[in-house]
């Protein structure tokens, strides 16, 4: 795994190509895991996360997804893995927590040497009787709205080099010494 963590975020990008082959068991571990950490407001701990490897059900939720967004293609790009993210409806700091939860994910997923990019409409796709029973299938509790999901697999290819960061970024405020 890459220790240099300044690394890792300088290098980390959107994967839209992935190989076939299934990521291994302690790879999603490690990724699920990463996301556990992330800072939950109060640390509640609010979010819940669903790993999905299934080849039926991967079908099933990229045709929810490419509906809503009026597509036929995959809009998680064939990845063998999706990670889905679900938090309280009513939970004013929800969206914040996933957020968190899979920007942890995904530069874990880096560490590792895969490949994983953030896939929205998941809001859309489980307010929907489909999704809600699919919610409901998988044990979650009543109430949820899922925020965001990873595709996540090897990478087919080589990343992208980073763009130029823009100008004026960053503010530095400081008292005068």
């Amino acid at each position: 795994m890459e220790t240099n963590f300044l690394e890792i975020i300088r290098t980390r990008r959107s994967c839209r190509c992935y190989k076939p082959e299934q990521i291994t068991d302690e790879q999603l571990n490690a990724v699920l895991e990463a996301g556990t950490y992330a800072p939950t407001s109060r640390g509640l701990q609010s979010p819940f996360i669903v790993a999905v490897q299934e080849e039926g059900l991967l079908k099933r939720l990229a045709k929810m997804n490419a509906d809503v967004m009026g597509v036929t293609t995959n809009p998680y790009y064939d990845a063998p893995t999706y990670v889905l993210v679900f938090v309280p409806e009513d939970f004013a700091n929800g969206v914040y927590d996933a957020a968190l939860v899979l920007e942890n994910m995904m530069l874990a997923a880096h560490a590792l040497g895969l490949g994983s990019c953030w896939i929205h409409r998941e809001r859309e796709m489980f307010a929907t009787a489909e999704g809600k029973e699919l919610m409901k299938q998988w044990g979650l509790p009543d109430g949820l709205v899922g925020i965001g999901a990873l595709s996540l697999g090897y990478p087919d290819g080589e990343p992208a080099p980073a763009k130029p960061r823009k100008e004026g970024y960053v503010r530095v405020i400081r008292a005068d010494k």
